[in-house]
């Protein structure tokens, strides 16, 4: 009777594996050319909405002046009392969305590149905030960002 050969199973062995070299180099090479060229930088969009705007509301000459100083970050408040909201530039009450534009847009007269930082209340529905965000963006002004809650 005849013992089999332990060389004759591996010859099978080495044939899969000098099949797999050769597509594992390409894998490699493949991914080390999409990391290369992928881009790791948010996009950032601008957010499609129409803002309305109310016709013959006012006069622009009630706009309250601002200062032609150079100034810091513009901060945006927006808070919820449950029924409607209310904002603050700079810690100063704003009657109203369109007022808030208004005077952004005087901001923006001054210093387009001016940064403005959105604050919103966790409580403040998100329709609310992107109109905020919207007459920000629609008074001129480029850099708009968001505040955060630290969370607990």
């Amino acid at each position: 009777m005849r013992r089999p050969s332990p060389m004759i199973d591996r010859g099978n062995a080495a044939d899969v594996d000098s099949a797999m070299t050769p597509m594992i180099d390409v894998v490699f090479l493949l991914l080390v050319f999409f990391v290369w060229t992928a881009s790791f930088q948010i996009v950032e969009q601008i957010l499609p909405s129409e803002v309305s705007q109310q016709q013959g509301a006012g006069d622009v000459a009630d706009v309250d002046p601002v200062p032609q100083d150079d100034f810091d970050d513009v901060v945006v408040k927006v808070q919820w009392d449950g029924v409607a909201a209310a904002y603050q530039i700079n810690g100063q009450p704003v009657a109203t969305l369109v007022d808030m534009q208004r005077q952004l847009t005087a901001i923006a007269g001054i210093r387009n590149d001016a940064p403005v930082i959105l604050h919103p209340q966790p409580a403040v529905p998100v329709g609310v905030v992107i109109g905020a965000w919207d007459a920000a963006k629609v008074s001129g002004l480029e850099k708009i960002s968001f505040a955060v809650n630290a969370r607990n």
